[in-house]
């Protein structure tokens, strides 16, 4: 019996303050981000096959077009996460508390709930704005993550520095393609409801990107220097 006693007392005294440094935990963190991004990804590849078969003949070309390539870049932005989360490094640093836990999973989150409402029959050219928000933002997601690489975080943590590409513009540029092509999808479910969803969900947003920088300049102390002389996220306006 001193075998089993022996083990469980070595399980007990085991220090599970180290649990969120160690490398199981990094490897289980990875797993919801990529489980949700196939999801959505089979979700949008099947309602991209239901628009192909269903497309009214009438609907002009060029609105067709921006639809079905509206569709896959969102896919492609989908994919481009699930690889960044997969090949990212383990933080070096991460923000304290459950705040900015629960920000960031409410930001990341909570716009999805907009496709379960009804949606709206826009006119030709409202529906031309919105699939070409939709489009811009997921397609300039998609040069942001892939610039990210490996320093792509969901939660506010910090793995490398990155201020080259459009990061000499902005200092969260993803967050600005997300709300362009959020924008784009609300125009196609709106009501009051929704655009309150938007609403929040900015809100949440700007949160998320206040706890980074808080993490960022605790670990990169050249990152003051760079907040200072770079725009948030619109240059020249904030």
């Amino acid at each position: 019996m001193r075998g089993p006693r022996r083990e469980t007392r070595r399980f007990f005294d085991w220090d599970f303050t180290r649990l969120p440094q160690s490398r199981l935990y990094d490897v289980l963190m990875r797993l919801p981000m990529l489980m949700w991004s196939a999801f959505l990804g089979l979700v949008t590849v099947l309602s991209l096959q239901q628009y192909m078969r269903e497309a009214d003949p009438k609907l002009p070309s060029a609105v067709y077009i921006l639809n079905v390539v509206m569709r896959v870049s969102l896919i492609a932005y989908l994919v481009v996460i699930a690889a960044t989360v997969v090949v990212r490094r383990r933080p070096v640093g991460k923000a304290r508390g459950i705040e900015p836990r629960i920000s960031a999973l409410i930001g990341t989150v909570l716009l999805t709930v907009v496709v379960l409402f009804p949606r709206r029959e826009l006119s030709l050219s409202a529906d031309v704005v919105s699939t070409g928000l939709t489009l811009a933002g997921s397609a300039f997601a998609v040069v942001v993550l892939m610039q990210l690489r490996e320093s792509f975080s969901i939660m506010a943590e910090a793995r490398q520095l990155v201020t080259s590409g459009v990061y000499r513009l902005v200092r969260h540029p993803l967050y600005l393609a997300e709300e362009i092509a959020a924008i784009g999808v609300v125009m196609q479910f709106f009501s009051p409801w929704t655009a309150l969803i938007l609403t929040v969900q900015i809100g949440f947003q700007l949160r998320r990107m206040r706890n980074e920088e808080v993490i960022l300049t605790t670990i990169f102390p050249e990152y003051l220097a760079y907040r200072k002389k770079t725009a948030r996220i619109l240059p020249g306006i904030y």
